[in-house]
């Protein structure tokens, strides 16, 4: 059976953040290990821990981001420990205003929006997700909003002919998701907030 772009790539993500969150968490360990036995201490211990953390929460968010979907459902609590992880290391906080679990198909989509809200607050700010009757709402809030309209333009297919970088490929990919769970993305903005809807 022929596997389409769109899912190898995803299987491809999948792939790959799972060979690397054992060993990222191995070093982890070994750091807290040195911690504890007062071998290593310091600012530069702290600086590889923090890095480390960093790297175990993007890895994490970029699985569901990138991997494969499917309809399996995803628990809140799985969902927030994700999103907080991120946060700490960023300039960016995640709001999860959901009561009750999801499917991964819906998580991935909404994770996606953030990556592309993600560019458009260069200085910082809040992304809050919400879901009201089926139907999402990923905002993104700070004291600058920056659009590149062309990479928006990915998002609701209303014009795909930029180029897209490694680090922008969300925009194309929200798209795709979407069109996967047979739902159509829209997004509006004003001077402080952007809002994706799906």
């Amino acid at each position: 059976m022929a596997v389409d772009t769109a899912n190898l790539a995803a299987l491809i993500g999948s792939r790959i953040c799972h060979d690397l969150i054992s060993p990222v968490g191995a070093i982890n360990n070994g750091l807290e290990l040195l911690a504890m036995s007062g071998a290593m201490a310091g600012p530069e211990l702290e600086l590889i821990s923090d890095s480390v953390l960093n790297a175990n929460a993007r890895i994490r968010f970029f699985r569901i981001a990138f991997g494969a979907a499917g309809d399996q459902q995803m628990g809140r609590a799985e969902i927030v420990s994700v999103l907080d992880d991120i946060g700490k290391a960023g300039r960016l906080k995640y709001q999860w205003n959901l009561a009750e679990g999801c499917s991964r198909s819906e998580v991935r989509m909404a994770f996606l929006a953030a990556l592309c809200l993600e560019t458009a607050l260069p200085y910082g700010g809040l992304i809050s997700v919400s879901c009201t009757d089926g139907k999402w709402t990923v905002v993104g809030e700070g004291r600058k909003i920056s659009i590149e309209a062309p990479l928006w333009g990915h998002v609701d297919t209303s014009d795909t002919s930029a180029t897209l970088t490694p680090a922008q490929v969300q925009f194309a990919m929200l798209a795709v998701a979407a069109q996967e769970a047979e739902r159509q993305v829209s997004f509006d903005h004003s001077e402080e907030k952007v809002t994706v809807w799906f």
